[in-house]
């Protein structure tokens, strides 16, 4: 796993080009069962490939903080939404609330989230391959491949079961 890690972003970078002409591409001809065939795509996949062993996401990239998110955290921590803000998190550029230091303040040295079962909605949902409307975040997708292996191999698998007219 730590070597596919390592050559993830080169990856990426190399099918970039050819992810985005395949996603422009399946924009405009959205196959009807498009989310259905994503689902099992993604249920393969994570079949596979085992979230503990890697935790890329969570030593490189933070998730969006929604008020809900902060306010469920910060309730299960035992302290104030505001102290929770001030101690973990910070405005980004987009007004969004975000980390302040990678990797993850909660993620422990076996690759587990310490407050898993109040995790932030962005973190259930990632890499967000099996989200309804898929062909909406195809972009996000794009950047997720980068850093996350299962969404790497989904795109993968993608390209070859459903074609792109």
């Amino acid at each position: 796993m730590e070597r596919e890690l390592q050559q993830l972003p080169t990856l990426a970078k190399d099918k970039h080009n050819e992810n985005k002409k395949y996603f422009d591409k399946l924009k405009k001809r959205v196959p009807k069962d498009l989310d259905y065939q994503m689902q099992q795509i993604h249920n393969e996949v994570f079949d596979e490939i085992d979230c503990l062993q890697c935790a890329n996401c969570c030593k490189t990239t933070g998730p969006l903080f929604t008020n809900a998110d902060i306010e469920r955290i910060a309730k299960h921590l035992k302290m104030k939404p505001q102290q929770f803000i001030s101690q973990y998190l910070y405005i980004d550029e987009d007004k969004d609330y975000v980390l302040q230091n990678l990797p993850c303040s909660f993620l422990d040295s076996e690759n587990c989230c310490m407050i898993y079962d109040v995790r932030p909605k962005a973190c259930r949902e990632y890499p967000h391959t099996d989200r309804k409307k898929f062909q909406q975040i195809t972009n996000l997708t794009l950047k997720n491949t980068a850093i996350c292996p299962a969404a790497y191999r989904v795109v993968e698998e993608m390209k070859k079961r459903i074609p792109a007219k």
